[in-house]
């Protein structure tokens, strides 16, 4: 690519120059694509993120529904400690789940990525 600096706005030539630049840095790391390889590595990072995304995201979806169906199939119902009548006879009161399992984490790995790459 042919580019004359002074061709352009006095505004763009920083941006120009830093192009030039991290493209020539690029063609040394690759020789052959240069900076369109680095975008191409990053843009499949982003496809191997979004799927590994979605996938963790199905799996809470599954565990919720698994959850709410285990309730439902127990027919758990709130209790108070004041009140501890068997679960059918609860049948005006809402259903909630016993235990708040938005968040599990597990200890020992606080702090290391859930996934390598």
């Amino acid at each position: 690519m042919d580019l004359n600096l002074q061709e352009l706005p006095v505004h763009q030539r920083g941006d120009a120059v830093s192009s030039m630049v991290y493209e020539a840095n690029a063609r040394v790391r690759d020789p052959v694509y240069g900076c369109v390889g680095a975008i191409s590595s990053l843009q499949q990072q982003i496809d191997t993120l979004q799927t590994q995304l979605a996938l963790a995201q199905a799996e809470v979806v599954h565990l919720r529904v698994r959850q709410t169906a285990s309730y439902s199939h127990h027919g758990f119902a709130p209790t108070s400690p004041t009140n501890s009548s068997s679960p059918s006879s609860n049948h005006g009161s809402q259903v909630k789940p016993i235990f708040d399992m938005d968040v599990v984490m597990d200890q020992a790995s606080l702090g290391e990525p859930m996934w390598s790459c």
